[in-house]
């Protein structure tokens, strides 16, 4: 099932979602669906918009969502949705995280897969490029296998970047100009 604008914001005060994520959620959503406008127009390629809108919309409806032990993010986005009966949806999210572009068992294949983990990548509480985006995890203080799975994902998103706006023949940094 794809839920509905409605049933989407329910979840989001029911798992108590907060604003500034409401936001980002939002900017991913506007940047896949404007990308996804591009594909289809300058590439022919089809693709599921509404289902590519629910899952931008909710792919961190986890954020204060209690988790079963073992669970990290977004393991219990996924389970929620699928407990909703969100399959569909569930399965896009599953791809989205960054480490997920290392494991060929959850990298993002379909084109809804790649536009939603390419968007989350360009959007922190606003659009910015990947390359900012990196920049701003890689001020973090993070633990030394964190920011080696950091570093290891940035080629294969950059190749992820030009594979998507190769086919719309834009640079990346013109997105955040129009949306």
């Amino acid at each position: 099932m794809i839920p509905t604008d409605k049933q989407i914001h329910d979840l989001w005060d029911q798992y108590h979602f907060p604003s500034e994520k409401r936001t980002h959620v939002m900017y991913v959503d506007k940047v896949a669906q404007f990308l996804g406008g591009q594909l289809m127009n300058a590439a022919h390629i089809q693709m599921n918009l509404p289902l590519l809108h629910a899952a931008a919309l909710t792919h961190d409806i986890d954020k204060n969502a209690e988790k079963l032990p073992g669970e990290q993010h977004p393991d219990a986005c996924v389970r929620i949705l699928e407990e909703k009966g969100m399959e569909e949806v569930a399965k896009i999210v599953k791809t989205h995280p960054l480490h997920a572009i290392l494991d060929l068992s959850i990298a993002p294949k379909t084109w809804e897969e790649k536009l939603l983990f390419l968007s989350d990548k360009m959007v922190k509480y606003e659009v910015i490029t990947v390359d900012k985006r990196f920049d701003l995890w890689r001020a973090e203080d993070l633990a030394p296998e964190v920011r080696k799975m950091l570093e290891e994902s940035y080629p294969k998103v950059k190749l992820l970047e030009h594979e998507i706006f190769s086919q719309i023949g834009m640079n990346p940094v013109d997105v955040a100009k129009l949306i």
